[in-house]
């Protein structure tokens, strides 16, 4: 455990040496990079720069969040542009119908939430399969960076809290419980939906009650 703390410990140190130059645009052409072609840690990134930079954590978050929603739009593009095949080779076919499912009843929900979750989330898998299924560009764009900005937000205060040891001690957890974090994000995320439906349900006996001329 000492050991893996100290490699990632001094890798945070030379990415850090290496952005820190760029200044806030470092954080966001990582975090494009990152969202387009390979996984980056941008969580330690993120808490690099806000624990170096308190005053302008704010900054850094919408930074962090816009380059993960511009990096995407190559992974958009092959999805859009028959990315189908492609995904089916990655996943099965009974969690392809239930991407697809998901995309087709609540679009905007089923990509923000996976953008609220750090690694090893699938994330580029889920954005593809958001590609794949036609969502709406803006939408598409829109629900990335919402959900970055939440993750990003929660990482900075808790780093501001804590300090960036925070983070490694945190992304290792969720590593370990990746598969229970998972199974109670899909029961509020399905509690949430059922909510929805009940309350619309409600609201639309009593519309129809009220369109009941009197007696």
């Amino acid at each position: 455990m000492k050991t893996l703390k100290h490699i990632l410990s001094r890798y945070t140190a030379f990415l850090w040496a290496l952005l820190k130059p760029l200044g806030a645009w470092g954080v966001f052409v990582v975090s494009a990079i990152d969202a387009a072609f390979f996984g980056l840690p941008m969580d330690v990134v993120v808490a690099g720069y806000v624990y170096q930079d308190r005053k302008r954590f704010l900054l850094y978050v919408l930074m962090a969040s816009a380059g993960s929603a511009l990096g995407s739009i190559i992974i958009y593009v092959i999805g859009y542009e028959g990315g189908e095949e492609l995904l089916r080779k990655r996943i099965s076919p009974e969690r392809f119908d239930k991407f697809h499912r998901a995309f087709d009843q609540h679009p905007f929900w089923s990509l923000m939430f996976p953008a609220m979750l750090p690694p090893p989330t699938p994330f580029k898998l889920i954005s593809l399969a958001a590609a794949v299924s036609e969502m709406r560009f803006s939408h598409f764009l829109l629900a990335i960076f919402a959900g970055r900005c939440i993750r990003f937000l929660i990482l900075s205060f808790l780093t501001l809290k804590f300090g960036p040891g925070f983070v490694h001690v945190s992304v290792q957890l969720f590593r370990e419980q990746f598969h229970w974090i998972l199974v109670a994000v899909g029961i509020g995320f399905a509690t949430w939906v059922a909510a929805r439906k009940i309350k619309a349900r409600r609201r639309g006996i009593e519309v129809m009650k009220g369109s009941q001329p009197e007696a």
